[in-house]
């Protein structure tokens, strides 16, 4: 991977994480609710739900991006698959009712670890392969 793929995984990592960071707390915690009332807007609040959990979902999806991009692409881009989960547990969310907002939630954070794991596991599998000299 040279430089400026490296920086671009950096920043969409950041980038991915910030934004996560900030729906969840937005999703989890009044402060938005808080926000919206402080400068009068507080008819916006009943469909913030609405647009704060895609958000994250869709950020959580930079973040799998990104350690796909930090791994060096190994195999097919995962572009379409993540577009399509983002897409998934956004429908899911809005189809429970929020019901099971927290689960789905964490449910979704757990899929871009295991990925992580998985593409850093795949990474190390195939530097020591090349390294003994098996070249598979």
């Amino acid at each position: 991977m040279n430089d400026s793929e490296h920086a671009k995984s950096k920043t969409m990592l950041k980038t991915g994480i910030a934004g996560s960071l900030i729906a969840a707390v937005c999703c989890f915690t009044p402060l938005l609710v808080i926000a919206l009332a402080g400068v009068g807007l507080t008819g916006l609040v009943g469909g913030v739900d609405f647009v704060v959990f895609p958000i994250m979902f869709a950020s959580l999806g930079v973040v799998a991006m990104a350690l796909y991009i930090g791994a060096g692409r190994p195999g097919a881009s995962p572009k379409l698959i993540i577009a399509v989960l983002v897409l998934a547990f956004s429908i899911l969310l809005v189809w429970l009712e929020f019901k099971y907002a927290l689960r789905i939630s964490l449910g979704a954070v757990a899929l871009v670890v295991i990925y992580g794991f998985y593409l850093r596991l795949r990474k190390t599998r195939t530097a020591r392969d090349h390294t003994s000299g098996s070249g598979v």
